[in-house]
């Protein structure tokens, strides 16, 4: 029969071994964390009516840079891009299989006309941010989850506006853009904050346009009210058609103000000599230009063979913003972690934009700066280099 001494040492070391067993368990699953891929995630309309591949193409190499360079404390970061197909279903799904199944840390670089307004609500609800590449719908500018890097439509209208008043000095300015209920709020508060900045009210107000209409009569209309500058929301096609038919019905003398959705070489070399004299906003260093800014994005997207354009701006913007706040996280990188770096992001700085960055706790519209480009002989030049910042109404 063993002493007792016996079984207390037989005790002691198999006490030991557990405890050692546990002890080593317990670094194994922190080193396998720490090794354990960052991930990002992404919801862009990639397929379907409507498409913007650019934005998340331009985050990934940026991503794949900073993982070449060793990672964020030798961590990998995941980009996950997912597509909504330019369907309210398609997004709300891809949101649950990115936050729920893969359980990525945020969001970086989506562009969709429909996300914000379909995921808002769920990336409250399950504590997730998300740094939109391209914003496009309401509440990509107004949820306390969601802050777009790209100046987005209605403040563009606004600066737009501005611009035709306040630089052109033109007396009769007029809105014409698409029926589309869902950005009516968006549009109208432009507007609003355009009269009171300015003093004036528009001369004409035409939001009753559709895809595919015959543009002509309300050329007429225009040229009825007689409008010196036109601020013109559609997107590209509807832009070209608009472009033409002006050319066509002879109409002369009026300023014709596109939002950035028009900016493309694209859509400069559809219309030559048709758009000469059409300006168009920009919401980062117009990518036609020659800015020392430029070298980094341009480099890294020539080298990753992303399209030049603003949507690929918006998602080299963004993956920085990310890639800065990552950078900052004290301790492990988790949601919680990561969410509480982007709130602390206060008044970063990227080169291509001419606002700060902060991401709020309320709604979050924080680029406020364009500048403006104009076509000449099928080619955009740029037409102010400083920073068209639009004021905050009253002041």
């Amino acid at each position: 029969m063993p002493s007792a001494k016996k079984s207390s040492s037989r005790a002691s070391i198999l006490g030991a071994a557990a405890l050692l067993t546990l002890l080593l368990g317990a670094a194994q699953t922190a080193l396998a964390q720490n090794k354990a891929p960052i991930k990002i995630g992404a919801i862009s309309s990639l397929t379907g009516a409507a498409v913007f591949p650019e934005s998340s193409q331009a985050a990934k190499a940026v991503f794949d840079r900073v993982n070449a360079a060793g990672g964020i404390g030798g961590r990998m970061i995941e980009y996950i891009s997912e597509d909504d197909k330019f369907d309210p279903a398609g997004a709300s799904q891809a949101a649950r299989r990115l936050i729920d199944d893969e359980g990525v840390v945020a969001l970086a670089g989506s562009a969709s006309p429909i996300e914000c307004n379909v995921n808002a609500a769920f990336y409250a609800q399950r504590s997730v941010l998300s740094v939109s590449g391209v914003g496009i719908d309401t509440k990509c500018f107004t949820s306390a989850n969601i802050a777009p890097v790209n100046v987005g439509p209605y403040s563009e209208a606004a600066a737009a506006m501005y611009y035709a008043s306040n630089t052109l000095k033109r007396g009769k300015v007029c809105f014409v853009g698409n029926a589309n209920p869902a950005q009516n709020a968006g549009y109208d508060g432009a507007v609003a904050r355009w009269e009171k900045l300015s003093g004036q009210k528009l001369a004409l107000l035409d939001r009753t346009l559709r895809p595919g209409d015959d543009l002509t009569p309300t050329l007429l209309k225009v040229q009825r009210a007689g409008c010196e500058a036109v601020i013109f929301s559609g997107v590209e096609p509807q832009v070209v058609a608009w472009m033409n038919a002006a050319s066509t019905q002879k109409i002369k003398g009026i300023d014709f103000i596109m939002l950035s959705a028009a900016y493309t070489d694209r859509l400069a070399k559809a219309l030559g000599n048709v758009g000469n004299g059409m300006y168009a906003i920009s919401a980062f260093e117009p990518f036609s230009g020659s800015a020392g800014t430029l070298t980094d994005w341009h480099t890294l997207m020539n080298a990753s063979k992303v399209p030049l354009n603003s949507f690929s701006q918006a998602g080299y913007v963004a993956a920085n913003v990310m890639v800065d706040a990552l950078k900052k996280v004290k301790g492990e990188i988790t949601r919680q972690s990561v969410t509480a770096a982007l709130r602390g992001l206060k008044n970063y700085r990227s080169p291509l934009m001419g606002s700060a960055y902060t991401f709020g706790s309320g709604a979050n519209n924080p680029n406020q700066s364009v500048k403006i480009v104009r076509l000449r002989g099928g080619q955009w030049v740029t037409v102010n280099t400083t920073w068209l910042r639009l004021p905050a109404a009253g002041q």
